[in-house]
């Protein structure tokens, strides 16, 4: 708005002073006048050009404080911006990015225990997995499948993103008892059911160790004692307490009113169980499964058809 006054303002001035030079001309023209009108016209130059040159000066000065103005905006503009950049490395993941980081941060960490970059031939257990999945009307279920060259953890569904999972799994475990792939897919099916239910990331995270999710620290140093806690009870998990007898009871039950309909993945499911209460009974080196899966025998007991009479 300034601008266009000024400029405005130096249209009135030289449309005034060129106005006032004809304005004074009327009636005869003396000898007098002709010198005076002279004199007025070179002094009306004068003027005029002093009146520009100021004026040109005052809208130069201003252009410049403008463009001074305006890189200084577009300067506190990036400063703001990287300042915010900066300020967003340091939140703590929201719950959704929680259970993902951890449970790839653990898996990192425990590398060297659970020999997970090994050499392995295609099982084709992907397809067969995904296969019974669709069959039981679990349709767009993203997973990963992640198998061990170690006998321990045997096999879990770790906690991560909504609607997609990632299983682990033990293949001298699997090898051991020599499971068909519609046998391991099943396992994975109750690892799925029992990720459901929750109870791995209930027994990792207490509700109320979620006031950090989402919170940022910048400035300040990182609270790490809940992510150490979380890790140390994925081993807890895994490897000592496992899961409880109600959780089995309700996962094993689950999955046989998916089942039982079906008599091919039901005799599946069974035959799983069998071969795995044999193991346990007959293999030292996994003797201590039921501690983490109580107990195959009971699941055969609760899923086993009831004898009239």
């Amino acid at each position: 708005m300034m601008k266009k006054y000024k400029v405005f303002l130096l249209s009135f001035i030289i449309f005034s002073l060129g106005h006032v030079s004809f304005s004074q001309v009327s009636g005869p023209v003396t000898e007098t006048d002709k010198g005076a009108q002279k004199f007025k016209s070179q002094e009306e130059k004068e003027i005029e050009v002093i009146n520009f040159d100021n004026i040109k000066a005052i809208l130069k000065k201003d252009l410049l404080e403008d463009e001074v103005t305006k890189k200084k905006n577009e300067i506190d503009l990036e400063m703001r911006m990287r300042e915010k950049k900066k300020v967003d490395l340091y939140f703590y993941p929201k719950e959704e990015d929680y259970w993902p980081f951890l449970s790839e941060y653990w898996l990192v960490k425990k590398a060297p225990q659970l020999k997970w970059d090994f050499e392995r031939p295609d099982y084709g257990l992907k397809e067969t997995v995904e296969e019974l999945f669709q069959n039981l009307g679990l349709y767009e279920k993203k997973f990963k499948l992640l198998l061990l060259d170690s006998p321990t953890p045997y096999h879990v569904a770790l906690p991560y993103k909504d609607n997609e999972f990632l299983f682990i799994i033990s293949a001298p475990f699997i090898r051991t008892m020599d499971l068909t792939k519609l046998e391991i897919s099943v396992l994975i099916l109750e690892d799925y059911f029992r990720s459901q239910l929750g109870y791995f990331k209930d027994f990792v995270l207490k509700k109320e160790s979620t006031a950090l999710f989402g919170t940022n620290f910048y400035g300040k140093n990182l609270d790490k004692s809940q992510i150490n806690d979380s890790l140390d009870k994925y081993d807890d998990l895994l490897f000592k307490k496992g899961f409880t007898f109600q959780q089995q009871f309700e996962t094993t039950k689950k999955i046989e009113a998916v089942l039982k309909n079906n008599p091919k993945y039901w005799s599946a499911y069974f035959n799983l169980l069998n071969k795995i209460d044999s193991l346990i009974k007959y293999n030292s080196v996994y003797k201590d499964y039921s501690k983490i899966y109580p107990s195959p025998e009971m699941q055969l007991n609760w899923i086993k058809p009831k004898e009239n009479g």
